[in-house]
């Protein structure tokens, strides 16, 4: 088999399952969803693990949901899997120019993540409020470091948009403050804390 042959042969057997099964054939997104954010979070797990045959495992029980998703779509005519490849396939070009177009090709990582939130934002145009496109169910470590990128970003081209910092030891504030260090630090709050919680079970349990 070529590279490819296998996704193609995946999507033609849940063609027929979406079809032939009972429980397939009644999934909706509404009735996916939990299977969705079980198998992001065991992804994530596998990630922390560090087995590349876990993690194998676990991008292909994520692939599934996606494909589900994009399958019930189809069936009514909204969208295909391969509406969502070519949107995917645009917006990684439009927002790497340094790669597909004319833009400079010796950026830093961290140019590279500007010239992508940049792009975000120029698409993004009507968004009137900071939290708008973000998920509310996002876990809060998530939650608030994309809050504060927004915020910080909003803040550079107008200072005045920054709240002005306030004198409290609401414990949320302190959580909070603890995300702002993390950024500056340029620490992944989330992994961070997972990566705490993984030591302190590792140490309970004498490994």
């Amino acid at each position: 088999m070529t590279e490819g042959d296998h996704l193609v042969e995946f999507v033609e057997v849940m063609r027929r399952l979406r079809a032939e099964c009972p429980w397939k054939a009644e999934q909706t997104h509404r009735s996916l969803a939990r299977y969705l954010l079980e198998e992001t979070h065991e992804t994530l797990e596998a990630i922390d693990s560090g087995d590349p045959e876990h993690l194998r495992e676990e991008l292909g029980d994520l692939l599934l949901q996606i494909y589900f998703h994009a399958a019930i779509a189809s069936e009514s005519g909204q969208f295909t899997i391969d509406d969502v490849a070519a949107g995917l396939t645009e917006k990684m070009v439009r927002r790497n120019p340094h790669v597909f177009a004319s833009g400079p090709t010796d950026l830093t990582a961290a140019q590279v993540n500007d010239q992508w939130q940049l792009a975000k934002a120029d698409e993004k145009l009507q968004r009137t409020s900071v939290t708008d496109g973000l998920p509310p169910g996002l876990p809060a470590l998530l939650y608030a470091d994309k809050v504060l990128d927004r915020l910080d970003r909003l803040a550079r081209l107008d200072p005045s948009a920054r709240a002005a910092p306030g004198a409290t030891d609401e414990l949320g504030e302190r959580l909070l403050d603890l995300v702002r260090e993390a950024r500056a630090s340029g620490v992944d709050p989330e992994q961070a804390l997972r990566d705490a919680v993984r030591r302190e079970v590792n140490a309970a349990e004498g490994e």
